[in-house]
């Protein structure tokens, strides 16, 4: 019968060496600082109902109603904000969907990092009533004090809306890989 022997050293390196069939079979694991999580933060949410924008300014998109939060790290009720306590690689992402009565508009979303612009999202120009926009983005997020926000902006020259749909306004990050 084969077996699978694991043994660790002082440096704690641990190693996982599969019998000998055909050569020799190890994987060695190295010693790790940082803690490997698996089930890092993550959060959904939406806009509920329609959220007026003004032209030619961004504005903080309002997501208040979440589908799930796993360790309450999003601010759905005053800094529409995700905080996350854990450090590592999030797959941050956004949509809008502006509404607009009538002319043309050009619109984009944009990912804030820390107060500040971090990355863009689409930035088209129709004239359609309707208009979809999108953004996402891989950030490194400290687990302390980074902080990622979702802001929309369109120029029609006039109010528009974003339009509060849980399937076309949203915001939501998860960790994909621990630092």
């Amino acid at each position: 019968m084969s077996s699978i022997v694991i043994s660790g050293d002082t440096s704690g390196s641990i190693t996982l060496a599969a019998p000998a069939v055909a050569g020799t079979n190890t994987l060695t694991l190295p010693a790790q600082i940082a803690t490997l999580s698996f089930n890092g933060p993550a959060f959904s949410a939406y806009l509920s109902s329609n959220q007026s924008i003004g032209s030619g300014s961004l504005a903080k998109m309002q997501c208040n109603t979440e589908e799930f939060d796993t360790n309450n790290n999003y601010d759905n009720s005053t800094n529409y904000r995700f905080t996350p306590t854990v450090a590592g690689y999030y797959q941050v992402s956004g949509g809008a969907e502006l509404r607009y009565t009538s002319g043309s508009l050009s619109s984009f979303i944009c990912i804030y990092k820390n107060g500040s612009a971090f990355k863009f999202g689409s930035n088209t120009m129709n004239t359609n009533v309707y208009q979809q926009v999108t953004v996402s983005a891989l950030i490194y997020l400290n687990g302390s004090t980074d902080y990622v926000e979702m802001y929309a902006q369109q120029n029609s020259g006039g109010s528009a809306n974003i339009g509060g749909n849980q399937n076309t306004s949203y915001f939501q990050a998860a960790m994909v890989r621990a630092a």
